[in-house]
């Protein structure tokens, strides 16, 4: 098993957990935000859903420049679109990480600001933060929001205060 494949491995297994957050953002609620400073809950579901298949087309690169792109989220047109999105995110990026050697894994990337060097790091890093990590840090976002508007929050890593897998 290569490097990324142990990665693809636990995106596969952690897309359950994703999945029954999207799967419980309610419809009628997509525009609500908890702070006006905050994403709405339609822009930060489609977050969660996309981000998979962002970082899987910056793996396929040796770098990136941020200032050539736009970091605010869209609002969704609808649910579906979402679930739409994770499902077809999940898809390509395990492609994308089955497919990857540990030569490429350890290759660099760049990420740059205007031609200037922000930070360079193996792939295998930019998977690991960007994709992985990243991606936990918005599903637990998107639990806060789920509480607040009082939706079941799914449990994640064991029991949430809703769901006790091990009863």
């Amino acid at each position: 098993m290569g490097m990324m494949d142990s990665l693809a491995v636990e995106l596969e297994q952690e897309s359950a957990a994703t999945r029954r957050h999207l799967e419980r953002v309610p419809a009628d609620k997509l525009d609500w935000r908890p702070h006006p400073k905050s994403m709405s809950l339609g822009q930060l579901a489609l977050h969660v859903a996309s981000t998979p298949g962002a970082i899987a087309g910056l793996l396929g690169e040796s770098e990136f420049d941020a200032s050539q792109t736009d970091f605010q989220q869209a609002p969704p047109e609808s649910y579906a679109q979402i679930m739409q999105v994770f499902e077809e995110a999940l898809a390509s990026t395990k492609e994308t990480l089955s497919g990857m050697g540990d030569a490429e894994a350890m290759s660099p990337w760049t990420l740059r600001r205007g031609g200037a060097e922000i930070f360079t790091v193996p792939k295998i890093g930019l998977a690991r933060t960007l994709l992985l990590n990243h991606l936990y840090h918005h599903r637990g976002q998107l639990s806060v929001y789920l509480r607040l508007l009082d939706v079941a929050v799914p449990s994640t890593f064991g029991p949430s205060a809703d769901e006790n897998p091990f009863e």
